[in-house]
């Protein structure tokens, strides 16, 4: 099994979500973070005290959504493949967000009590 991470922008999160679902994916969990990574970040209007001041700044950290999965090894490549080519389609070129994965040795389904990767899609 792995833990797929993914770090998009918030407007990318309804076809991400799709996409897992697409496949079967159990669960999700996203939620809003903020993040620096290699992009360059957009300026912004600076702001002191909820006044604009007319000038613009660029911040070293900005608002991502961050989303959170555990997939079959057999599923993870295509999941992976699939978001990647989606927002790649809709913004061409241009970085959209980070992917990151991680070996998970089990899963338990609390209650049940089924385990491995059977608790992982929907029923």
């Amino acid at each position: 099994m792995k833990e797929i991470s993914i770090y998009i922008n918030q407007d990318d999160l309804a076809r991400v979500a799709e996409i897992l679902k697409r496949h079967n994916v159990g669960g999700i969990s996203f939620y809003e973070v903020h993040a620096a990574g290699r992009r360059e970040h957009d300026s912004i209007p600076e702001m002191v005290r909820a006044y604009n001041t007319g000038r613009t700044i660029t911040p070293d950290y900005v608002k991502r959504t961050k989303v959170e999965t555990i997939v079959s090894d057999s599923a993870m490549n295509q999941i992976v493949d699939d978001i990647s080519d989606s927002l790649s389609q809709q913004h061409g070129n241009k970085a959209r967000g980070m992917i990151f994965i991680k070996d998970v040795s089990d899963a338990y389904e609390i209650g049940t009590k089924e385990r491995g990767e059977t608790v992982l899609t929907r029923k």
